[in-house]
């Protein structure tokens, strides 16, 4: 089958499989805080030599750019970093307390929003504080996302200092009229001068995100963005599908469907974006993801030991992630947790001494079997089954076989390299809630 006929036949909404159970399918009228607890608390005893993952949300920027589906809040108002540091630290010592003393941490990540929105001193505070008296291990794997536009070199130093040894620029496109239709600016030359800043105070790995399908955004434009990404080499590279859920986020209604590249026009941005990175270099990791051979995301994928968490795919494995800060997911192996999504809420919950817990789900035996196969397939695009494979997944990949996107032998499916393109697809045949429960509005977005 020609690609733009498996295009038009896969090109269908699907999760993003961060987790399995996806948050649509959560049970949450079976979960409470107190099983949440319960539960990490069971996990963390058995796992704490390991150490943990820390993911702390960061959810202020000074404007709104409009593509973007993360929980955000806008303002140029920085008197409210302070007060959300606090409630972070409050929530930190309360899981802090239920764990019995301060967990060994293995990975921390600060996402958002925009974290360099937080002046460096006030970064410093919090992670200081998170630390205790000591800093970060020096095996643990600390990164932080920046905008190219505030992000500065005492930014840059202090984290630095702190432990952290990579940093990840959106970029997403250099296109001005694609700027301008996302209203998010940052030319060449600053992520050139911000680059070699990270490189010469010593950052290990940088990564670039770009995304595909934006409004506006045709193929010269996005041939000139990924050859100047080309000439400043990152470590890694994110590229990612723009998903157009204007029925979640708001700020999405700024432009219509007309103005986004669709279907055949969308996946040849894909396409030519993939083949000038992979001719640059660059492997294919997983869903998205591109690295060079002598990054740790790359040497991991090698030796069968990538991870994909809600954080994304990452080099280190734990079995428990706290995820600090409004709407923070976390996950502790057998159950998942997610915080108020509005910062008056969480604030207020931590204030009066609780977790800010507002939803979860407590993974059952089913539900723990189908998540390995999917993490496997999202991370080594291959999973095999202790017997036979079901008869009913075998059904659903039956169409991905006839197109040669997936090969059955014997216990093992393999993902082919065609089939890449439609990872996502090929985990929803393994997804039994969504089959059981097919969704009867939007929840996801297209595939490609």
């Amino acid at each position: 089958m020609e690609t733009a006929e498996l295009l038009r036949k896969y090109n269908i909404a699907a999760p993003r499989y961060t987790s399995y159970p996806t948050v649509p399918y959560w049970d949450n009228q079976h979960f409470d805080e107190t099983q949440w607890k319960s539960r990490l608390l069971t996990a963390y005893t058995e796992h704490k030599d390991e150490g943990i993952s820390l993911y702390i949300h960061l959810p202020f920027c000074e404007s709104l750019c409009t593509y973007c589906g993360c929980n955000t809040r806008i303002t140029k108002n920085h008197g409210v970093e302070l007060p959300y540091i606090d409630a972070l630290l409050k929530e930190w010592e309360m899981y802090v307390g239920l764990l019995g003393g301060r967990p060994k941490i293995k990975e921390i990540h600060l996402g958002g929003g925009t974290p360099t929105f937080f002046s460096a001193a006030n970064l410093k505070q919090l992670l200081q504080s998170i630390a205790g008296a000591a800093q970060f291990e020096p095996t643990a794997a600390c990164s932080f996302e920046g905008h190219p536009d505030n992000t500065t070199a005492e930014h840059l130093q202090t984290l630095y200092d702190l432990g952290f040894k990579r940093v990840s620029f959106g970029i997403q496109d250099f296109d001005p009229k694609v700027q301008f239709m996302i209203n998010r600016y940052q030319t060449p030359a600053q992520v050139k001068h911000i680059t070699e800043l990270a490189r010469n105070i010593g950052y290990q790995s940088i990564n670039y995100d770009l995304i595909y399908g934006l409004p506006g955004q045709h193929m010269e434009g996005l041939t000139e963005t990924i050859a100047e990404v080309i000439r400043l080499k990152p470590d890694r590279i994110a590229f990612y599908s723009y998903a157009h859920v204007p029925w979640i986020k708001a700020g999405q209604r700024h432009f219509t469907e007309a103005d986004i590249p669709q279907g055949d026009e969308k996946f040849a941005l894909y396409q030519k974006g993939r083949e000038m990175l992979m001719e640059a270099g660059y492997e294919e990791i997983g869903m998205d993801h591109f690295a060079l051979a002598t990054d740790s995301l790359y040497v991991a994928y090698q030796q069968n030991k990538l991870h994909r968490n809600f954080m994304g795919y990452t080099d280190q494995h734990t079995q428990i992630l706290l995820g600090l800060g409004v709407s923070s997911i976390s996950d502790c192996g057998t159950a998942f947790a997610q915080n108020a999504k509005t910062v008056e809420e969480y604030k207020q919950h931590i204030q009066e001494g609780n977790l800010s817990v507002q939803k979860g789900h407590l993974l059952d035996t089913e539900d723990l079997r189908i998540r390995q196969h999917i993490l496997n397939l999202m991370c080594q695009n291959s999973t095999c089954f202790d017997t036979e494979v079901p008869a009913e997944v075998m059904q659903r990949l039956q169409p991905m076989i006839a197109d040669r996107l997936v090969v059955v032998r014997n216990k093992e499916v393999k993902i082919l390299p065609v089939g890449r393109s439609f990872l996502r697809n090929t985990c929803m045949a393994f997804d039994d809630r969504l089959w059981q429960k097919q969704p009867q509005t939007k929840l996801f977005s297209a595939a490609i």
